[in-house]
């Protein structure tokens, strides 16, 4: 590695150990708005993930195959939904949430949306139906019944809500459209290191850039312990 990697890497550090003001302030964007996306979305997507493996209506093989559609559209693409929207003209624009965190949190909800669905419904189809049934007939309420089903899946469950917030957290395109990456207001990770490179500024591209390379090492490590507990032990 050449000398000026090495200083730039130090720099990086610096400016993430020194609590630089505008590299923390994008993070806490960054984090805020991507938790909430995820904390309004995460129980009616995995309730609808449930709708559909354990339920057969007209129509369920529609909503499954949309939703599997809508995981595999670009972002910028739902940004431009969002953004028309949200402009003045468009349907929502007397909430005046175009260019605030408020429009970034709905667009990345309809980014994570589908992904809990998908991973959800997943999860819920993998369990043998007689769990739901038995449950039901042994005098368990509905949501009582759902929630141990939730324990028993807590695994793939916790992987849904971690791949959803994965997509969001790094996700550019829809960030750029609605937020406008505006300085101390919706300017979050990504695209502050989209805008730093382009400016040459690669110390702080970099240091954002660590703290979404540690934290896929935290879940990655999270999930590794779930696996290895949910593993059967030898004797």
């Amino acid at each position: 590695m050449s000398d000026g990697w090495l200083v730039l890497l130090q720099q990086a550090f610096s400016l993430l150990l020194s609590f630089d003001p505008h590299v923390w302030a994008i993070i806490n964007i960054s984090f805020s708005v991507s938790f909430a996306a995820l904390l309004i979305t995460i129980i009616p997507s995995m309730m609808l993930g449930f709708i559909l493996a354990f339920s057969h209506f007209r129509g369920r093989w529609i909503v499954t195959n949309l939703v599997q559609t809508l995981q595999s559209i670009p972002t910028v693409v739902i940004g431009l939904l969002v953004y028309l929207l949200l402009t003045r003209n468009g349907v929502l624009g007397d909430l005046k949430w175009l260019f605030t965190q408020k429009g970034m949190i709905l667009g990345q909800m309809l980014i994570c949306a589908p992904v809990l669905i998908a991973l959800s419904q997943a999860a819920f189809a993998s369990v043998d139906r007689r769990a739901w049934e038995t449950s039901r007939t042994l005098g368990a309420s509905w949501l009582r019944a759902i929630w141990t089903l939730c324990r028993e899946l807590r695994g793939p469950l916790l992987l849904a809500i971690i791949a959803a917030f994965s997509r969001i957290l790094t996700e550019v395109g829809c960030s750029m459209m609605v937020g406008g990456n505006i300085m101390n207001v919706t300017r979050n990770i990504p695209t502050a290191i989209a805008l730093e490179t382009s400016k040459g500024d690669f110390a702080q591209a970099i240091a954002l850039g660590l703290v979404l390379l540690i934290l896929a090492l935290v879940l990655n490590f999270i999930l590794g312990s779930l696996r290895g507990k949910a593993l059967p032990r030898s004797h």
